[in-house]
Order: C-alpha cells, then sequence, then structure tokens
C-alpha cells in the first residue's frame, strides 16, 4: 500500500519506485464475463466485466456528459458539453438521492445551464469556511460562493479568475480542443489544463498545451507543465499530480501513444516537436527545434494510440478487488473515427505492468454503445463512469453479497 505521507510532490520518480516496489505479482489479463445494461426507454445491449462486478445506469437521459466531483453536501455535480461543437447548451447537473440497493440516483437536477462546453467543476473550502463552485467552460474560468443544499446558484456575480483563447480549427478538423479541467491539490492550489489550438503546430498564445495552478483567488498564476497536446484527464491523488494527454493524428494509426504523466514542475513534456511510442521518446518529422528531445520525459504509462486517454482514478484501499486494487482504472474514450477502433474501454494501469481490460464491449461489431470519459472513486470497490457518448452514468462496483 503506497504511504501518502512518504510522497512528496512533483517527484513522481520517488512514487514510481514506491508503486513498483507494491506491484511485484504478475497480473493476468482479466476474466470478463456479459453483463446485461437495461436503459429505461427498452433498450438492452452487453458489456463485458469480471463475474464479480455489476454495472447499473445510475442516471439517463443526458447529452455530453462529463467530469464528476462531489458537493461537500455529499451531492454528485456532473458537466455535460451537450455535443461536439462550440456551443452555449452546456449544464451542470446535480445527482441526487442515491439508493444503494437499487445503485441508482433518485433525480437528476440542473444546476446551471447556457454554458459554454463545461468540462469540468469542483468545490474548494476558504480558510473563512465560504465553500466556492469552480467551473471551467472554454472561454473561462469562473467561482462563486455556494450555500450547501442549493439546487440553483445562490451567488448571481460570479468571479471570472481567467479567460482562456478560445478560437482554432474547428472540431472536424482535428483542432481547437475545447476542454479545460480542473483539480485542486493538497497544497490547496487549483491545477488547470488548457488543450491546443490545433493537431500539431507551435502555438501563438503560452498557455495552450500547457497545465497552470493558481491560488483559489486567481492569484500567482504559475505554469506547471507544457508541451501536453490534449491533458484532459488531471487528477491530484496523494501528492502527485497526473494526468493524460492525447497524441497527435497525423502520425499514422499506430503512433503515438496516448500518455499518462506524473506530473513534474517546469517539464516539457514535448509537443509539438517530440512524441512517445512504446514508452519511447522521438522527434516528430514535422518540427526542429535545436534542443531536440534529449530532454523530454518520458511517460509513467502510455496506452494505444487514438485510444483517447480521458479520467481515471486510483485504488489502492486495503479492501480492494484484486482485478484493481493498487492500479489506476482509466477511460479510454476511443478514436473520433470508430473505424481505428482503439479505446472504447476502462483498462487498470499500474506502473510498468501491461494493461488489463476491465470494461469492453463498447464498440461492437462497428455500432458505438458508448464511450467512456471520467471515472470517480466512490469506494474500495465502486465508482461512477460517465459515458458522454449515450448521455449516461453508470455505477460500477463490486457485487453485493
Amino acid at each position: 500500500m503506497l504511504n501518502n505521507a512518504a510522497l512528496r510532490l512533483f517527484k513522481p520518480l520517488a512514487f514510481s519506485f514506491m508503486f513498483i516496489a507494491c506491484a511485484t505479482v504478475t497480473f493476468a489479463q482479466l476474466k470478463l464475463t456479459p453483463h446485461k445494461v437495461q436503459l429505461k426507454k427498452g433498450k438492452a445491449f452487453t458489456l463485458n466485466l469480471p463475474a464479480d462486478f455489476e454495472i447499473i445506469p445510475a442516471a439517463e437521459g443526458l447529452k455530453r456528459v462529463r467530469f464528476m466531483t462531489r458537493s461537500p453536501d455529499g451531492r454528485i455535480f456532473v458537466t455535460d458539453m451537450y455535443n461536439l461543437t462550440d456551443n452555449k447548451r452546456g449544464a451542470v447537473y446535480i445527482l441526487d438521492g442515491f439508493d444503494a440497493k437499487t445503485g441508482k440516483f433518485a433525480s437528476v437536477t440542473p444546476y446551471m445551464t447556457g454554458l459554454r462546453n463545461p468540462n469540468s467543476c469542483q468545490f474548494h473550502t476558504d480558510a473563512s469556511g465560504q465553500v466556492w463552485f469552480y467551473l471551467a467552460e472554454t472561454h473561462q474560468l469562473t467561482r462563486r460562493k455556494f450555500t450547501l443544499g442549493e439546487t440553483r446558484p445562490t451567488d448571481s456575480k460570479p468571479e471570472v479568475l481567467r479567460t482562456f483563447p478560445d478560437y482554432g480549427l474547428s472540431y472536424k478538423y482535428g483542432g481547437w480542443h475545447l476542454t479545460r479541467t480542473l483539480s485542486f491539490g493538497p497544497d490547496g492550489r487549483l491545477y488547470i489544463s488548457v488543450g491546443s489550438s490545433c493537431d500539431a503546430c507551435v502555438e501563438k498564445e503560452k498557455v495552450r498545451a500547457s497545465i497552470i495552478s493558481m491560488n483559489p483567488d486567481g492569484s500567482d498564476e504559475r505554469e506547471i507543465a507544457r508541451g501536453l497536446r490534449n491533458a484532459v484527464g488531471l487528477r491530484v491523488i496523494g501528492e502527485y499530480i497526473f494526468a493524460t494527454n492525447q497524441g497527435v493524428d497525423h502520425l499514422g494509426l499506430y503512433k503515438p501513444d496516448e500518455t499518462f504523466y506524473a506530473l513534474k514542475a517546469g517539464s516539457d513534456y514535448g509537443w509539438p516537436y517530440c512524441y512517445s511510442s512504446k514508452g519511447k521518446i522521438y522527434r516528430d518529422p514535422k518540427f526542429k527545434r535545436a534542443t531536440g528531445c534529449k530532454d523530454v520525459p518520458a511517460p509513467y504509462a502510455y496506452f494505444p494510440a487514438h485510444s483517447s486517454a480521458l479520467g481515471f482514478d486510483y485504488f489502492n484501499d486495503e479492501g480492494a478487488d484484486p482485478a484493481i486494487k493498487d492500479g489506476f482504472l482509466v477511460s479510454l474514450h476511443g478514436s473520433t473515427d470508430k473505424r481505428i477502433g482503439h479505446g472504447y474501454k476502462v483498462v487498470v494501469m499500474r506502473k510498468g505492468k501491461a494493461l488489463q481490460d476491465l470494461i469492453t464491449g463498447f464498440l461492437t461489431k462497428g455500432k458505438v454503445l458508448g464511450r467512456p470519459c471520467d471515472i470517480m472513486k466512490l469506494d474500495a470497490n465502486s465508482f461512477l463512469m460517465t459515458d458522454d457518448n449515450k448521455g449516461i452514468v453508470y455505477l460500477v462496483r463490486r457485487k453485493i453479497t
């Protein structure tokens, strides 16, 4: 088991060593069995999981449902970007009234509407005890005072903490990544990932393709890492900032890797000049720079090209099922072009070990049944997972006996 007290922010090599020391068991591929998924409107299909787990549609009827967080009063807040375009129809929903027996939420309440591609939200309580709600949209980061139990914002005057460049090639041309993702660290600072404006280019704005941090009030902004084309998944776990990152599209079907990093402050992860393939760093032939790629860090872990690694969480509890114990569960959203076929699953990732499939079946015989997006741990053996293709929030848990 990892000892968080022994971890130090921005020292991923120390973490890696401890993690490998814990993972001395050889992990064979998990045996997956068909599980029927029954939706409210009568549609049914099959997904594949370990036999002792179950998957339940906990909330349905959403659109492009994205990333989740838990409020201080115990409710789940989830963003919804509505569809793939630059729009103002996004929303934040409250999932409430969870029934542990059925695995479903009793209510789905719109908390905010009319938003521009909201991808991520977070809560933070300041030294005075005031709770704040933070929201990342394509063009801005805002915060507003939050009152426990509210179902609509009671603070009508949000503070704009940061604006972001909001132009670029449209989504259908592979560019202009719309998402901004938030995570608070144990140091009390807020971390924000900002996607690039293109597939591969030299950016005009420094904030593109980077991760920045700031105080909760927006002051003392710092660049933490750059050269990350589209780090959509961002989560502080223990005292480490982890991020998934999506590689470029122009190098073919089998490279570059989709990557996973334990971020080190001040590092440049190479984009657009360098890329990872099978965990090794290479120079992109389209771009040259004097320093080359010799100082670009290798990823902590990597995934198949174009599998689109997004949300993740870490399961190290004492009572965690062996299938997920000491592993990161990572959503592989899948390529926008389903013909490529990579991803469309949830995998277990352990440092230095082969990936294990945990949930498969979201792409079956050319038909897309879902695209996993975020994963949020509830306890040792259960988590919520968003599907931004069918607008479903799933509960996945070890079966109750």
